[in-house]
């Protein structure tokens, strides 16, 4: 097992796909002009195959493929296929747009949850955030994910004079679907413009949602980083995803790959170890991720504490969220 000096067992692995994304959004890559890593500087699939299976056999049972958008990767469904031998649960973070296609590939490859990325529900903002005119397409392939039978989650990061006033219609639209809506507090990383008074707090989401809505607080699962919460009548839920004003820090199971193959023990962590130049040295990779995890910080990184309205984003070092895998 992976155990930090903390007590917490790590058992869960985030690995980014590509740092590549066919959306702009304004809260993930400031840019249009982003620069992205040669393709020779990414993990390879069968690199991928190789560290997953060291982790795999240090107590890894679950496996999340992010990006940027992991399904634009030529050999995506190569990847998700090859994860699919292990005796993990295997899942996926994506903007939507792709799904359609490869639908086959998730459940050929076990795949029973996945995550999409939806910020709005309106279409000329959804234009705005994300610099793309695909919001019809990401509407129709939420709805084709629940018809096939996937648990779908969709993630939505709330900030202040943004989408706030939508939170009632996020909550609406869990009334006749099965879909689980989770608010996501908007958090700080290099480029993305973030202060303090960009924050909807936790408190705030469920002081919006109780006006008009009538819901009780569900049980957590363990190492959960949601607070869920169950509308009455309605077929699904909605989460609270606190990162800035209730961390989750102390049950953190979490550990992530970049797309280059750098092991982050935090999703905030200054620090990052190479695995992937290590395997291709022909290295043992097992004692680097060993040490990762015993570097592991309490909480937050060690970059700031739990009062949001005292982070100063110019002192956090970090990389962009597309460069960190979502």
């Amino acid at each position: 097992m992976l155990i930090d000096h903390f007590g917490r067992v790590h058992d869960y692995l985030r690995i980014s796909l590509t740092d590549v994304c066919n959306f702009r959004c304004t809260y993930c890559m400031a840019e249009e002009n982003m620069r992205f890593m040669p393709p020779a500087n990414l993990m390879q699939a069968h690199e991928i195959d190789t560290i997953a299976h060291e982790f795999i056999k240090m107590g890894i049972n679950k496996i999340r493929l992010t990006g940027g958008e992991p399904l634009i990767r030529k050999d995506a469904s190569e990847i998700l296929l090859s994860l699919s031998k292990y005796p993990i649960k295997l899942t996926l973070t994506t903007n939507g747009t792709e799904v359609k296609n490869l639908i086959p590939v998730f459940k050929q490859a076990g795949i029973r949850a996945i995550n999409v990325s939806l910020d709005t529900l309106q279409k000329e903002k959804f234009f705005e955030i994300t610099r793309r005119n695909e919001f019809d397409k990401v509407w129709d392939n939420i709805h084709l994910l629940i018809a096939e039978g996937f648990h779908v989650k969709v993630n939505t990061v709330v900030m202040r004079g943004v989408n706030e006033d939508e939170i009632p219609n996020f909550i609406e639209w869990t009334k006749n679907q099965p879909v689980h809506v989770r608010f996501i507090e908007f958090m700080p990383f290099a480029g993305n413009q973030w202060n303090n008074q960009k924050v909807f707090s936790y408190q705030e989401i469920l002081d919006t949602a109780a006006l008009k809505y009538n819901f009780i607080r569900m049980n957590d699962e363990a190492n959960e980083t949601a607070k869920k919460f169950k509308p009455y009548n309605h077929q699904g839920t909605f989460a609270v995803i606190s990162t800035m004003t209730a961390p989750f820090c102390s049950s953190c199971n979490r550990m992530r790959l970049t797309a280059d193959g750098k092991m982050k023990n935090c999703l905030f962590s200054k620090g990052e170890v190479d695995i992937l130049g290590a395997l291709r040295k022909g290295e043992d990779i097992v004692p680097l991720i060993k040490e990762c995890v015993l570097d592991k910080s309490e909480a937050l990184g060690g970059q700031f504490s739990g009062d949001y309205q005292k982070v100063d984003a110019s002192k956090i070092t970090n990389r962009s969220m597309i460069n960190i895998g979502g």
